[in-house]
């Protein structure tokens, strides 16, 4: 816990416990959102999973990256997920979105 504190920079105990529980609830909700979605685009797993998989994922991870800042806010964590955001799309090499 020491490690992951001086990591993301955390002072307290009580904020490691929000910013878990932020990953979690965020997690949760766009794998469950996922499931409509594909329903709506009519991608079943009879298909193959070559497509369903690949499609299943590219659905999560603009979602995924929206209820993070969102949750990140509702718990009052807003800064650090939006910092973490930025950090996130310039590894994906999606950095010149943001300017440095």
């Amino acid at each position: 816990m020491k490690k992951l504190k001086k990591r993301w920079n955390i002072e307290t105990n009580g904020q490691l416990f929000i910013i878990l529980l932020v990953f979690a609830i965020t997690g949760s909700s766009a794998a469950k959102l996922a499931v409509p979605l594909t329903e709506f685009f009519e991608i079943t797993k009879e298909m193959g999973w070559y497509i369903y998989w690949p499609f299943r994922i590219l659905i999560i991870l603009p979602i995924y990256k929206l209820f993070l800042v969102f949750f990140g806010w509702v718990f009052g964590e807003f800064a650090f997920f939006w910092d973490f955001e930025k950090k996130m799309l310039r590894r994906m090499g999606l950095g010149f979105l943001f300017k440095k």
